[in-house]
């Protein structure tokens, strides 16, 4: 659009060039195009490009941000542009976590709850984020207080005491350009968030840099007049703002323009109609191949009614965990559960793959922060997720992979403060053959890549703090089943037409204690009829 005189209204070119050489610059989105900025981005990147300014940026989001090729976090994946970068999730940014191995950038990770709410605490003026999230993990400054490469060499982090008690002090830092996406903007410059997906932390990034003396620049897909705008859809206040800027073509993901099914806008007849189509979906999802991730998943659901509550409150992760959502879903068990996901989504049917965070037809959305408060706070009765690698003392690594940094979005968060947690995955990785189908499993090829290890690379999930805290930690793969006890993990269940000791015991990297009563999974979670 043109340049407006009056107002805040500007190009993606101008609001670029408010960026100056050496700010810290917040980002906001879920991965595959979720309230992303892309026009912001793209405009940031092209004028880095032209003039190799702003240079030496430091880049904080709290969840993942891209598309794994060109858009998101790529946008920024220039060496000169960024000279830092605290994310929470790094995949959906390949040339990223490229600089980051080489030692290009500084490289750091935060929990995405932990990001969120730092963002609050930093527009409040308080001194940092007190909080329990992220003891004994990677964040903390005696497991790595954050860092992910030799280049990064300060903890985000430090201990400190209360009343007794051990918690993690995330410092505050200024915020000085925050790129804020939403829906509309009225003359005034107030926000609406009306056709979004999710609100995920928009409020909370401009809040801080609102108060930190920044710039708030918004990305909209419309501009509307004054008045069109009610008071309650305003989530933020043309106070906070600073720029605007139009992009017409901004869309619900990458791949749909618009689908007011996941922004909640639906209601009455037209709901009832998209939910007759969200559950044509579940059921032509079924008609996948069966394999080892329905066996687990079906597993995993057995779980799901064992936590003593009557209806209890649920996360799921992405991996194998998508699978036990389907499946709990086309189960119509929907209804006996409170689904929620980490972007601030109640009910309604998940996506999964480079869809993750979305949901159709969701019953509420709430800001990402506040989520997490609701996480941290122990309102979450059972959380399914997925492990990279697993140790002799419970602990999980979803964070570094392979040499590469992963970032763990908001599994540290929500598996630190489950009642329950069900980590979901195979076994073994890369060349494992396996059959299965007719009521048991034969393992045929075993994986190149133990997943079962001695010491995990890096702790995403502590197995003794976990044990401190009293929760109930289960680990279920196709071929066995084990739990966290008091001194490590205990295998407690293996597959049908599984070899104990040449299939489990001989691919893990330590030996596991061996419950007295021993099980064998039922054929009915390995016959492909169901």
């Amino acid at each position: 659009m043109t340049h407006s005189n009056s107002g805040k209204f500007m190009t993606a070119r101008e609001a670029a060039a408010l960026i100056r050489d050496g700010d810290t610059v917040g980002l906001m989105g879920g991965g595959g195009g979720l309230m992303e900025a892309t026009h912001l981005f793209e405009a940031v990147q092209a004028r880095f490009l032209e003039t190799e300014a702003p240079r030496g940026l430091t880049v904080m989001h709290a969840l993942g941000i891209g598309d794994k090729k060109t858009k998101g976090m790529n946008c920024f994946a220039h060496e000169g542009l960024v000279k830092r970068v605290i994310g929470g999730h790094w995949v959906w940014s390949p040339a990223m976590q490229r600089l980051a191995e080489e030692e290009k950038i500084e490289a750091y990770i935060l929990p995405g709850g932990v990001s969120s709410q730092l963002m609050r605490e930093i527009g409040a003026g308080r001194p940092g984020l007190f909080t329990h999230v992220g003891l004994g993990t990677v964040c903390d400054p005696r497991q790595g207080g954050g860092r992910m490469n030799a280049s990064a060499r300060e903890d985000l982090a430090e201990v400190v005491q209360m009343d007794g008690r051990e918690y993690l002090r995330y410092k505050p830092f200024p915020i000085h350009v925050a790129l804020v996406r939403a829906s509309a903007a009225d003359e005034d410059g107030n926000i609406s968030f009306e056709h979004e997906a999710a609100n995920l932390d928009a409020q909370s990034l401009a809040l801080a840099a609102r108060n930190s003396g920044g710039k708030v620049i918004v990305q909209v897909k419309e501009r509307v007049s004054n008045g069109s705008l009610k008071a309650r859809e305003v989530r933020i206040p043309s106070a906070w703002v600073d720029a605007i800027v139009v992009d017409p073509a901004q869309a619900t993901s990458y791949a749909i323009p618009f689908d007011p099914a996941f922004s909640g806008e639906l209601t009455g007849g037209a709901r009832r109609d998209s939910e007759a189509t969200d559950h044509a979906m579940e059921k032509a999802a079924s008609a996948e191949a069966f394999g080892e991730r329905q066996a687990v998943a079906r597993r995993a659901a057995e779980e799901l009614f064992n936590t003593g509550k009557a209806r209890p409150v649920v996360n799921y992760g992405v991996g194998v965990p998508d699978a036990v959502a389907r499946l709990v879903a086309l189960r119509g068990d929907s209804g006996r559960i409170y689904q929620t996901i980490e972007h601030g989504t109640y009910g309604g049917l998940l996506m999964d793959g480079e869809l993750f965070g979305y949901a159709r037809n969701a019953s509420a959305m709430l800001d990402a922060a506040t989520q997490f408060d609701f996480y941290a706070g122990g309102g979450l009765d059972i959380a399914f997720l997925g492990f990279g690698e697993f140790d002799e003392e419970g602990s999980v690594n979803v964070s570094r992979l392979g040499g590469f940094t992963v970032g763990p979005g908001g599994f540290i968060d929500i598996a630190q403060n489950a009642r329950k947690v069900v980590f979901c995955g195979t076994f073994a990785a890369k060349g494992v053959k396996l059959v299965t189908g007719d009521g048991t499993l034969r393992v045929t090829q075993q994986g190149a890549v133990k997943k079962l290890v001695q010491r995990v690379d890096q702790v995403t999930f502590s197995g003794p703090q976990s044990i401190v805290r009293g929760q109930e930690v289960l680990y279920l793969t196709e071929r066995a089943s084990f739990r966290l006890m008091q001194g490590g993990v205990e295998l407690f269940e293996i597959a049908p037409g599984v070899d104990l000791d040449r299939d489990v015991l001989a691919e893990m990297g330590f030996a596991p204690r061996i419950a007295k009563d021993l099980a064998v999974m039922p054929a009915r979670f390995f016959n492909a009829a169901g």
